[in-house]
């Protein structure tokens, strides 16, 4: 996530903290400052928040680990103002794995809470009527705020903890795709609520419901698409009319063929067999730092990802998304050069399936109008 600093490793996966959360650990201190004129209240306002930031952080990675339990690898976990985000690389495709890796999170939480209550009766602590979220002490505070979260984070506001339950849930009696859709009416259907009481109360119920609205209509759509792609191959969606460079050709050469067509991304062939592969941006950086003169070989980007054209494309297309690389070569059990996938082919396709379904689904119900 751009504006992401990396704070610590723990357990195999990284965690960062967003620009936005310093901005808000600022804004609390200067907030006690400006009430109290005091340090002393500035280090307790920082350190609340921190800490229970170190609870958000615990309730990921009861996320995380639960989902390595499943083989899914989490690819980081973020800290923002309004929570934290553990990306996983996909989610459980059973419903009773996506239930448990949805209910981790909140179950730390109540770990905690449960923890420090036990440990608060035992060091003779009396509940007292002024305990909450941002009055009394600091340990109380903490243990009513993991029991904020887990009520928070159950409301079936989808993609939130509660939302994902209700998913799971639904795909237990319904296609998963339906499942999703309802999911996520639901949780835009709540995010209207967060949005309409922010406005009279907690501005940051509006930050949320923008994030739980946003979140909603992703997650459906990815969730369509993936059903879309059920069955497709690699070979279905790669471009198979395409330029190839060599390595010994200058990069005049490649800006030639890029203002001659439409192809952006390059791949470097010595002999058919692939080598690198030059992105539009890549040449636009070699080309103000070595001219046009310069040499392909010399430019081209190495270790780049590759694609079999049996493969499934749903899993590729995830990879596609995250390589550096916009394009993957489709290449031969013996590495021959076959063909491109591009983010762009692979929508192409989509509207092409889409349009497919819609003419069959419309011309079915047309012969049924006219049977009756």
């Amino acid at each position: 996530m751009a504006w992401s600093f990396k704070l610590a490793r723990i357990a195999g996966i990284d965690v960062y903290i967003h620009a936005t959360f310093l901005m808000l650990l600022g804004w609390i201190a200067l907030m006690h400052w400006s009430q109290d004129r005091s340090l002393a209240s500035v280090f307790n306002g920082v350190g609340y928040i921190v800490a229970l930031f170190g609870c958000v952080v615990a309730h990921e990675y009861g996320h995380a680990l639960t989902a390595r339990r499943y083989g899914i690898r989490t690819q980081d976990i973020t800290l923002l103002p309004i929570g934290g985000l553990a990306r996983l690389e996909r989610m459980p495709d059973k419903p009773s794995q996506e239930l448990a890796v949805a209910l981790a999170g909140p179950a730390v939480n109540v770990v905690i809470a449960a923890a420090l209550f036990a440990w608060l009766s035992a060091t003779g602590w009396h509940e007292s009527a002024d305990i909450g979220v941002t009055t009394g002490a600091l340990v109380p505070r903490i243990m009513v705020a993991n029991a904020f979260l887990v009520a928070f984070n159950l409301l079936p506001a989808f993609p939130m903890d509660g939302g994902r339950a209700l998913r799971a849930l639904l795909a237990a009696r319904m296609p998963y795709a339906e499942a999703t859709r309802l999911a996520a009416s639901i949780g835009q259907g709540m995010a209207m609520l967060f949005g309409f009481l922010g406005l009279f109360g907690n501005p940051m119920l509006i930050f949320i419901a923008l994030f739980v609205w946003i979140g909603a209509g992703q997650e459906a759509g990815m969730v369509q698409v993936k059903s879309a792609l059920a069955g497709v191959s690699v070979r279905s969606a790669m471009l198979t009319r395409f330029r190839a460079l060599e390595p010994s050709q200058t990069l005049g050469d490649a800006v030639d063929l890029l203002l001659s067509g439409s192809q952006q991304d390059f791949p470097v062939a010595d002999g058919g067999r692939l080598v690198g592969m030059l992105p539009r941006s890549t040449l636009m950086k070699a080309l103000a730092a070595a001219g046009r003169d310069a040499t392909v070989g010399a430019h081209m980007q190495r270790g780049c990802g590759a694609a079999s054209p049996d493969e499934p494309l749903e899993p590729v297309l995830a990879r596609l998304q995250d390589e550096s690389c916009r394009t993957l070569p489709v290449l031969a059990p013996g590495g021959t050069l076959l063909g491109l996938l591009t983010l762009e082919n692979v929508g192409e396709l989509l509207m092409v399936i889409s349009a497919t379904r819609t003419g069959y689904h419309a011309t079915a119900s047309t012969k049924e109008t006219h049977a009756s």
